[in-house]
């Protein structure tokens, strides 16, 4: 019916409203954060000195990506993703 529509319409937006709000909600907390020295997610596996030396490691051919993994005791996709980093002296 007409009158059913406009109900489900304007549920409707109300969740949409409310959805939107969180969003606000939730960027404003992770801004406030990032402002005491916060940061979210999850910690780095590997330090930038460790991230240096397999870049040399694998480069050097000392070891493949494969042992740089075991090694460092991380996944042959972190290693693989290490590998196409730019490394932050070579930027210059």
């Amino acid at each position: 019916t007409p009158a059913g529509r406009m109900m489900m319409q304007m549920v409707g937006v109300f969740a949409e409203f409310e959805r939107e709000m969180i969003r606000e909600r939730t960027r404003a907390g992770l801004e406030r954060a990032r402002k005491k020295g916060r940061h979210p997610g999850r910690k780095p596996k590997l330090s930038d000195d460790q991230r240096k030396e397999i870049r040399d490691l694998v480069r050097s051919g000392k070891r493949t990506e494969a042992e740089a993994a075991r090694l460092f005791n991380v996944h042959r996709s972190t290693i693989s993703r290490v590998m196409r980093e730019v490394a932050p002296d070579a930027a210059a």
